[in-house]
């Protein structure tokens, strides 16, 4: 469908066509005398292939035709007639009609190719442009200012939505027709063009934003209705181009930014350690002294002052507690930095089992420990002190979290090629869908608690099992209460050969 502004442009086309064969005939009659008339069609057809070469092939046709006739009409004799005496001058209107034609659609054609080919010409600039003005965006809203800029010379409108993290689109939520037309167009991969979402029947394009890895979102493109089927016949490739350019440049920005992501989070842990190092060594010192003059205070104050004791043995406690977190905090820096060395050996679960349990004696006087160990335990490599640590943790957690009274339970055994302790109590159990983010450093069950401890218990845990190239993981029992259970490849334990007494 062609515009108003374009049907005007074709008429004024033959207009000038039909001026410019008026006026050769014009010109060319005074010339009659002089030239022959084999040169005054020179002019004609000169005339044709200027016209076809300028304002196109349909005035060009209409100029070959009434070139013919006013040739005949003016200069043929008779004159002003359009009667012919002589037969040659049907030949010379055939040939001369003829060539006019192939001459107005040759050259027509070559416009049309050469404007085309500027055209692409002009395309494939803009494309550079737009792909270099990409390259330097560094945000979303730039990356829409660059598309913008892109499509005003086009006179569309061409706006981004793209997908959360939910595979939604937050900037359509209002347009329900528009999400489902481009849901559609992500799903298959493919453009979907619709005249049905305003009432003027407007054209929309939706491309679908593919980039290498995913598709990021859809860029809509809005085109008025008189300029439909150009849109539809001569932009497509183009618009198509621009939304893959437009789509590798968003998935840029989302891996820079999660590069400098990554960068932050793992400057912010190395300052963490830092500062839990430098910490737990400053206040390990004072702590050790604190705990012996209020152990001191406390043994001295016997005979003397009952509630100066009781405080001195509460102090002490309290300092022996501190002690203990400031332990773990140096423990988990250590972890972390990659400092610490596995002093690994084959050693027997029962031995670390009994040590830790011995270890833990006044902490567990509450508790009954029940230990099951599956019989012919083989020999497990490992670090018998850090392995005692980690078990130490996790009888101390079950402890505090289980009833005074609560048994708690110690079972060692094989899981294919794995050796496993699986420590379980009959308290509370953790919270339904958060038992991995324990693991996290200064994560706790619940977060404000008369419990104490900071939540560093099972973060140790893991960077010591893990180190031992084992993994731990806990669950709640169906029975309530909750079960921590690590796991140690079996590798192949040295042979062992039985002692043969000597005969006397």
């Amino acid at each position: 469908m062609s515009t108003s502004s374009e049907i005007k442009q074709i008429k004024r086309n033959y207009l000038a066509a039909f001026l410019i064969c008026v006026l050769t005939t014009i010109v060319a009659t005074p010339l009659r005398q002089v030239l022959d008339l084999a040169n005054i069609v020179m002019l004609f057809l000169l005339v044709v292939f200027l016209v076809s070469l300028k304002l196109g092939r349909g005035p060009a046709i209409m100029s070959t035709v009434l070139a013919v006739a006013l040739f005949d009409f003016f200069f043929v004799p008779p004159r002003f007639s359009f009667a012919v005496n002589n037969v040659q001058y049907i030949v010379t209107f055939a040939v001369m009609l003829a060539v006019g034609i192939v001459t107005a659609h040759l050259t027509a054609s070559l416009s049309k190719h050469a404007a085309i080919v500027l055209n692409r010409e002009q395309q494939t600039r803009r494309l550079y442009e737009l792909a270099r003005d990409l390259a330097g965006a560094i945000s979303f809203e730039q990356v829409s200012n660059v598309l913008g800029h892109f499509m005003a010379w086009s006179g569309h409108i061409a706006k981004l939505h793209l997908l959360d993290e939910t595979g939604e689109l937050p900037s359509l939520k209002f347009e329900v027709a528009l999400t489902a037309v481009a849901h559609t167009s992500i799903k298959q991969g493919i453009l979907v063009t619709t005249t049905q979402l305003t009432e003027s029947g407007s054209l929309t394009q939706v491309f679908p934003l593919k980039a290498p890895h995913e598709v990021r979102g859809v860029m809509v493109v809005n085109v008025d209705s008189d300029a439909k089927e150009n849109a539809e016949n001569d932009n497509e490739s183009l618009f198509e181009a621009v939304a893959n350019l437009i789509a590798i440049s968003i998935e840029r920005l989302h891996y820079v930014e999660l590069t400098q992501q990554t960068k932050l989070d793992a400057i912010a842990e190395r300052l963490r350690s830092s500062v839990l190092s430098s910490i737990s060594h400053d206040l390990r010192t004072p702590l050790t002294g604190l705990v012996g003059m209020a152990d001191a205070l406390a043994i001295t104050t016997v005979p003397q002052n009952e509630a100066i004791h009781n405080s001195a043995i509460a102090i002490r406690d309290q300092a022996l507690a501190m002690s203990h977190l400031v332990s773990n905090l140096l423990e988990m820096a250590k972890l972390q930095s990659g400092k610490v060395v596995l002093h690994k050996d084959w050693q027997l679960f029962e031995d670390v089992i009994g040590s830790a349990i011995k270890l833990l004696k006044p902490a567990l006087t509450q508790h009954q420990i029940m230990v099951t160990l599956a019989p012919n335990l083989p020999l497990v490599e490992f670090d018998d002190v850090l392995l005692e640590r980690v078990l130490c943790n996790l009888l101390e957690n079950a402890a505090k979290y289980s009833p005074a009274g609560e048994s708690i339970e110690v079972r060692g055994f094989i899981n294919q090629n794995l050796a496993c302790i699986s420590v379980l109590d009959h308290g509370s159990g953790f919270p339904v869908g958060e038992t991995e983010a324990l693991f996290q450093m200064f994560t706790r069950a619940e977060v404000e608690s008369s419990t104490p401890g900071v939540g560093l218990g099972l973060a140790i845990c893991r960077a010591i099992i893990e180190a031992h190239d084992g993994t731990i993981t806990a669950v709640n029992q169906e029975q309530g209460g909750a079960c921590v259970t690590l796991c140690l490849p079996l590798g192949e334990p040295p042979t062992v050969n039985p002692e043969v007494e000597d005969s006397p």
